[in-house]
């Protein structure tokens, strides 16, 4: 029977290998590039990038994202047990405070954000704390304290920007390509033009699809983290029970941030519509229940 290591183990594999092909896709994009239009600084150009959207993406991802759902701080003396459970947890994990965050809307849901262990915030909305009881509250808030230990913010930090710098980096290339068709290289032959025309409109859906991956693998990972450090998984279980027969969406659900969330802020989807699923942030609720009931704490 499976445990909570073995579960962390396969994870955290897997993940590094979905970002590895990220790199590569970023390599092959600019490489492919370069030899079409016979300009080698092309690839430096495009390496050169996205090591800076990452960086700036490092300091400001927390601001953005709370910024983005409308967040603000939790009072200590009107949430005086939310930041005792908070505060509780993160010893038992080894891990300063975070800062809490209240989210004014009534879906239940709740996401973890920052760089790094120091610079970590919680965020829990108004709907979350009115429908959980305390041992699914504290099983939510262990998931997103794992979240912050295993640094899963700053990796889906680094998918998003990687994303959304591939889209672009595609789109400017394949302009380029239409528009500077005299610079072409004479040597490059023409299944090699149509090579990277083909890798510059598939890019962006691959990385897509690599991107959500990565998110529902870090959601199981949390799922496993967060029921080691409760040493209770029923709780988790029950509280992502509530949380997947919530169907409505939250107020300000939004694609650039839907992966930080516990749970779809979109909505649940049923777990039988594979389409949806694929293009979810996050596994099916009924999935990652019985990941949960299988594992031995």
């Amino acid at each position: 029977m499976a445990s909570l290591y073995t579960q962390e183990g396969k994870n955290i594999f897997r993940t590094w290998v979905l970002m590895g092909v990220f790199l590569i896709i970023v390599i092959l994009i600019g490489w492919g590039v370069s030899v079409y239009l016979g300009d080698n600084s092309i690839l430096y150009v495009a390496l050169g990038f996205a090591l800076v959207s990452n960086v700036g993406a490092y300091w400001f991802s927390d601001k953005v994202a709370i910024a983005s759902v409308g967040a603000k701080p939790a009072d200590e003396t009107q949430y005086k047990e939310l930041h005792r459970l908070v505060e509780n947890l993160a010893i038992t994990a080894g891990l300063p405070k975070p800062r809490v965050y209240i989210i004014e809307d009534s879906a239940p849901n709740a996401f973890a954000t920052g760089r790094d262990k120091n610079h970590a915030v919680i965020a829990v909305t108004t709907g979350l704390l009115s429908v959980m009881n305390r041992s699914e509250l504290e099983g939510v808030i262990a998931h997103e304290l794992s979240h912050v230990g295993n640094r899963d913010i700053l990796v889906m930090t680094v998918a998003v920007v990687l994303v959304g710098f591939i889209s672009v980096l595609a789109n400017i290339f394949l302009r380029m390509s239409y528009l500077g068709g005299d610079r072409r290289d004479k040597n490059a032959g023409p299944l090699i033009a149509v090579a990277v025309i083909l890798a510059m409109i598939l890019a962006p859906i691959a990385a897509q699809l690599i991107q959500l991956a990565i998110s529902r693998k870090r959601e199981f990972l949390a799922d496993a983290d967060g029921a080691l450090l409760t040493r209770y998984p029923e709780g988790l279980a029950s509280a992502l029970q509530k949380l997947g027969s919530y169907e409505a969406p939250m107020l300000r659900a939004s694609t650039t941030t839907a992966h930080l969330f516990i749970s779809n802020p979109f909505g649940a989807h049923p777990a039988g519509e594979w389409l949806a699923n694929l293009f979810s942030t996050h596994p099916p609720i009924p999935d990652r229940v019985a990941a949960l009931t299988e594992m031995n704490v």
